[in-house]
């Protein structure tokens, strides 16, 4: 089965919505995780932002990158330029991907602001996360 591993600076927000988006579109037909170079627990906005379109991520774990070192990956996809720039070595033949979200969580501003940047960068990361199933995936 095709394996996606996604990672970020703190596997608590991107890397869980692409996590969330990369499962709904690939039904079935792959294994998708996610981790961190650090673990910064879950984000609430994530969680809440994801729930708004429908995607319940609520019981996706932050997990460190170590976790996943033994496992046979087909893609790994970076999205933050912090990750791909300091993710320690990953042994694999993988096809390596990324595009830098910005970090929702690091926005300023009124609730009604922080909500509008959640959204904004979930409906991007849905977008290249439905485009990549897409090219990998699709039969």
């Amino acid at each position: 089965m095709f394996t996606i591993l996604v990672l970020c600076t703190g596997n608590s927000c991107r890397s869980q919505i692409a996590e969330g988006y990369l499962r709904h579109f690939s039904g079935n037909k792959a294994q998708i995780f996610s981790a961190g170079i650090e673990t910064h627990g879950l984000n609430p906005g994530a969680v809440r932002t994801m729930a708004q379109d429908g995607i319940d991520i609520s019981a996706h774990t932050s997990n460190h990158i170590d976790e996943y070192r033994q496992l046979e990956v087909d893609l790994v996809l970076t999205v933050c330029d912090h990750a791909q720039e300091n993710c320690p070595y990953f042994p694999s033949q993988a096809i390596r991907l990324h595009c830098n979200f910005p970090d929702p969580a690091k926005a300023t501003g009124s609730p009604e602001e922080l909500d509008a940047e959640f959204r904004r960068v979930r409906d991007s990361i849905k977008s290249y996360c439905a485009n990549l199933i897409n090219t990998y995936l699709a039969s």
